[in-house]
């Protein structure tokens, strides 16, 4: 399925990706009070990340993922779940039934959606007590090599913006005005990781791709010096998971 944003390209690097955080997801479980055996869909589900954390405490996940690359590398990492099934959708057209999912998830793919509408998608395949739920992970910018990381990224594009990935996703929840008891936590991981891991990570970086993509590769080149210069086999990259969920509102 063909959509604005194109992940084709970067499928394989976003398997370097870090997971989320145990502790947000386990605070979201605990404010949405979900059970084994819940209806999960995945929304923009990708290579699993968050799919495989949901699919392993015997949730019954519905992935839909809208690249045929990415849900590719998807289906090879749930392999082992029977309890997940794999669809090609997007968030504003899912595919799924009406009045069916105790959960809706985004795992750092809302803010490739038109929101408002994927919240009115959303809101369709829940039930009438479902929670919708989106989250990302953001690199520490405190720490020292993100810091320089940072400061190359900067450098070859000084109007580099995260966009919606790194808002307050409160104000947006609020205006589709489908959604109550909205709550925003976060939770810490710390992805150890080869060197030359993370620079293959940074290869599924669309934001900067679709930002300067005539200087992608100059700039992936840079990062992977600053990584080099290290001089370690091994990085330690601090992670900050943010989500923000609702419930639909009676």
């Amino acid at each position: 399925m063909k959509t604005e944003w194109d992940y084709t390209e970067l499928a394989a690097a976003y398997l370097k990706r870090p997971d989320y955080a145990m502790e947000a997801i386990d605070k979201l479980i605990s404010i949405t009070g979900i059970k084994k055996g819940a209806m999960v869909c995945d929304v923009g589900a990708g290579a699993a990340h968050l799919t495989k954390l949901l699919a392993a405490r015997e949730f019954l996940v519905k992935a839909v993922e809208p690249n045929d690359a990415m849900r590719s590398n998807g289906i090879k990492q749930t392999v082992r779940y029977p309890n997940v099934e794999w669809f090609e959708g997007v968030g504003e057209h899912t595919g799924q039934p009406s009045n069916t999912f105790d959960l809706v998830t985004f795992g750092s793919s809302f803010n490739v959606t038109n929101r408002q509408e994927a919240l009115v998608e959303t809101k369709r395949i829940l039930k009438r007590d479902g929670w919708f739920a989106c989250m990302w992970n953001h690199r520490d910018l405190s720490d020292p090599l993100q810091a320089k990381i940072e400061a190359v990224i900067k450098k070859h594009v000084p109007e580099y913006s995260y966009g919606t990935r790194r808002e307050d996703q409160t104000d947006v929840i609020k205006e589709s005005n489908l959604f109550d008891c909205i709550q925003s936590f976060s939770g810490k991981v710390v992805h150890k990781v080869p060197s030359d891991d993370v620079i293959e990570g940074w290869r599924s970086h669309g934001t900067v791709h679709r930002q300067a993509p005539e200087l992608f590769e100059v700039i992936i080149g840079d990062i992977a010096d600053v990584i080099r210069a290290e001089h370690s086999d091994t990085i330690t990259i601090p992670y900050v998971t943010h989500v923000w969920c609702a419930r639909v509102k009676k």
